[in-house]
């Protein structure tokens, strides 16, 4: 992301001349206050949120210049989300949840099968695959919803405040899970406002006020 400003629909400055750069396969850690602009930072780099000013890339891409059915399929093909809440439907079983996850990413149906139940193996919840999500503790919903975030086998995943619902130590497996996603080449950036969870990645960068410093 180059120079980017972000602006909301009364004027407000959300982020201004954030120059920020993600290197393939790393794990970055974006810190800061509520409000301080840390998640609409997020949003611009998914490709949710497009930016007043400025650029932004996926692998040189440069994703202002595609239509949006180009940018949607990009985002769909490119990045898993995560976020605080679940976000689980409850009268879909923990499968057909998990497969939402490559709904559009060009997938057939029996890949998008096949991609949800490796999913699940990786995560190490295959046994909960016919469950309901109303059956599971806050710990397990978290972790269908990250399988569901790399059922489409995404190159970078996006974490907003993934463990904010989760007790310490369910946190922490979490964390562990992002660890060995991560050695497996996932390119992971995590949005928190915990100092303990944020020592874990290679780099960490701090939004204040909107502005984007590096440490």
């Amino acid at each position: 992301m180059t120079d980017i400003g972000v602006r909301a629909g009364d004027g407000a400055e959300l982020l201004h001349h954030v120059n920020l750069v993600i290197e393939e396969g790393s794990y970055t850690a974006i810190v800061g206050e509520s409000g301080s602009g840390k998640s609409t930072l997020l949003n611009v780099a998914g490709l949710l949120t497009a930016p007043t000013s400025g650029e932004v890339r996926i692998d040189r891409v440069l994703t202002a210049a595609l239509s949006d059915s180009e940018r949607a399929l990009l985002r769909a093909s490119s990045i898993g989300f995560l976020f605080q809440a679940f976000h689980l439907i409850p009268y879909l079983t923990v499968l057909e949840n998990v497969m939402l996850g490559s709904l559009y990413a060009g997938f057939s149906r029996a890949e998008r099968l096949d991609k949800s139940r490796a999913a699940l193996a990786s995560i190490g919840i295959d046994t909960l695959a016919d469950k309901s999500p109303l059956t599971l503790s806050g710990g397990e919903r978290q972790r269908v919803a990250l399988a569901r975030a790399i059922s489409g086998t995404p190159r970078i995943l996006l974490c907003d405040e993934p463990t904010g619902n989760l007790d310490r130590q369910t946190s922490l497996g979490v964390m562990e899970l992002f660890d060995r996603l991560r050695s497996d080449g996932l390119t992971i950036v995590l949005v928190t406002h915990s100092e303990e969870l944020s020592e874990r990645a290679d780099t960490i960068f701090r939004v204040q006020d909107g502005v984007v410093a590096r440490g």
